[in-house]
Parts: structure tokens; C-alpha cells; sequence
């Protein structure tokens, strides 16, 4: 599947340094930070996403 981010120009500078640092593509090593998301258990995803959404609960509720 291909996916298509935007990120904001200070994301992207990390990523870049990042990658030159570690010898590879930024995108080689989006795909391996997904990936190891991905990876996680499903506790670890659970507890991050509960904390995403507690934390902008109120902007969620003005959205809706």
C-alpha cells in the first residue's frame, strides 16, 4: 500500500538528519518506524491511542 504524509518542514529536517545519520532513505526509515509501530502489542497501541485521545478529547468533542 502506498501512503503519502505531510510533514511540517521541522519533521522533515528530523527525519532527513536522521536517516543521513543511520546511512539510509528518510523514506526507507518511515516505512521501519511504521513498521515497528505496527509491531507493537496491541497493549502498547491500545495505551498510546488512549493517551491521544484523552489528550485532545475537547477538540474531538468541538469537531463531532
Amino acid at each position: 500500500m502506498k501512503l503519502s504524509i505531510e510533514l511540517t518542514a521541522a519533521e522533515e529536517a528530523k527525519l532527513r538528519a536522521q536517516a543521513t545519520r543511520l546511512g539510509v532513505e528518510p523514506t526507507t526509515l518511515a516505512q521501519a518506524a511504521v513498521a515497528d509501530l505496527l509491531a507493537g502489542t496491541d497493549e502498547d497501541f491500545c495505551t498510546a491511542a488512549e493517551r491521544v485521545l484523552r489528550k485532545n478529547k475537547e477538540l474531538y468533542r468541538r469537531l463531532a
